[in-house]
């Protein structure tokens, strides 16, 4: 199975271009998670067609916030994923994060628009980074999940 994965988007609407460079990306993927900072539910029009599961960020509208939790888990292929956006300075946000699960596989996270795949004890943190904004980081990026016998992570440069 294959996630696509993201977060900190941060804008009202996606432009074509940005549509086009996205459902490229994403073909062939079962699932997306977007881990907060949608800001407008319209940028997730886009994911109709898949199966979506999304947290609210902090900087999220109203709206998302009132149909999105702040954080969930769940189980694909046996394994467990927590999805959370994080919060506060990116040091630390990964131990920050990790007292908000128990018993879980991986960590989808957000907020510091820097990407990040990495394994901690026995489980996988990953941040996408930021299909659109770079502030924080060096190019934007998206990410991809696969579950087979085990869970693995891939940043994709855009």
């Amino acid at each position: 199975m294959k996630i696509g994965v993201l977060a900190d988007t941060h804008i009202s609407i996606i432009s074509p271009e940005l549509e086009r460079i996205l459902l490229k990306q994403l073909n062939g993927v079962d699932a997306v998670f977007h881990a907060g900072d949608v800001v407008e539910m319209k940028v997730l029009d886009i994911f109709a067609s898949y199966k979506l599961y999304v947290v609210s960020g902090n900087m999220d509208s109203l709206e998302i916030r009132e149909r999105n939790p702040r954080k969930r888990v769940i189980t694909v292929g046996g394994f467990k994923i927590g999805m959370i956006h994080g919060w506060g300075s990116p040091t630390g946000i990964e131990e920050r994060i990790q007292g908000e699960f128990e018993n879980v596989d991986c960590i989808v996270y957000g907020h510091t628009h820097n990407p990040s795949n990495r394994l901690m004890g026995r489980t996988l943190f990953f941040n996408p980074g930021s299909p659109t904004d770079k502030r924080f980081a060096k190019a934007n990026s998206l990410g991809i999940l696969e579950i087979n016998d085990a869970i693995s992570g891939k940043i994709i440069y855009l």
